[in-house]
C-alpha cells in the first residue's frame, strides 16, 4: 500500500503569495500511486449503476478517464468557454473574487443518467457545485463527487457541496494550513 500523501507535492506561494499549492503531478508520476488512487476511486464507484464520469477541467480529467474506464463508463469533459466544439450549457459562478464560467455538450448526457463527478482537488466546492448544476442542466443525476484530496478548513468546500445536497469521497484530507 502506497502513502499517497507523501507523493503531493506542497508548493508555497504558487499561484500567488500565500497559497500553499497542493501539486498532484508528483502523485501522478509515481506509478504505484498513480494506479492506486484510481484503483481506489474505482472500486468505490463499481457497482453503484453510473453511467457517466464526468471530469472538471484540467485534472479532474487524469483520474476521471481512467476512473470512467475502470467502472465501465463513459466519459465527460467539462470545461472552460469556447473549448468546447458542439452546442453547449454553460454556467457561471462565484470564486473568491469575481466569477468563472464552465460548459458541457448539450448531447453528453442523456436524461436520468447516473454520473459521477471527479476532480483532484476539493477546495472552496464552487467549481464542483456548479459542475453538478451543468449536469441537472442536461438532465443527469448527480450520483456523488470524488476528489483525491480534501481540503479541510477554513475554505469550507464540505460544508458547500453538503449544503448544496451533494455527496462526496475524497481519497485524502489536508488541512488547509499545511
Amino acid at each position: 500500500m502506497v502513502d499517497l500523501l507523501k507523493l503531493i507535492r506542497n508548493v508555497p506561494d504558487f499561484p500567488i503569495p500565500g497559497i500553499q499549492f497542493k501539486d498532484i503531478t508528483t502523485l501522478v508520476h509515481d506509478k504505484e500511486g498513480f494506479k492506486e488512487s484510481c484503483d481506489k476511486l474505482a472500486e468505490i464507484y463499481k457497482n453503484r449503476g453510473i453511467t457517466k464520469v464526468v471530469g472538471i477541467e484540467a485534472r479532474g480529467y487524469i483520474f476521471g478517464s481512467v476512473v470512467a474506464y475502470l467502472i465501465g463508463a463513459g466519459f465527460v469533459l467539462i470545461r472552460k468557454p469556447g473549448k468546447l466544439p458542439a452546442e453547449t450549457y454553460e454556467i457561471e459562478y462565484s470564486l473568491e473574487y469575481g466569477t468563472n464560467k464552465i460548459e458541457i455538450h448539450k448531447d453528453s448526457i442523456a436524461k436520468g443518467e447516473k454520473v459521477l463527478v471527479v476532480d483532484d482537488l476539493l477546495a472552496t466546492g464552487g467549481t464542483a457545485i456548479a459542475s453538478a448544476r451543468l449536469i441537472e442542466k442536461a438532465g443527469g443525476i448527480v450520483e456523488e463527487m470524488a476528489f483525491v484530496i480534501e481540503l479541510s478548513g477554513s475554505l469550507k468546500g464540505r460544508e458547500a457541496i453538503t449544503k448544496a445536497g451533494y455527496k462526496f469521497t475524497s481519497l485524502l484530507e489536508i488541512p488547509v494550513d499545511e
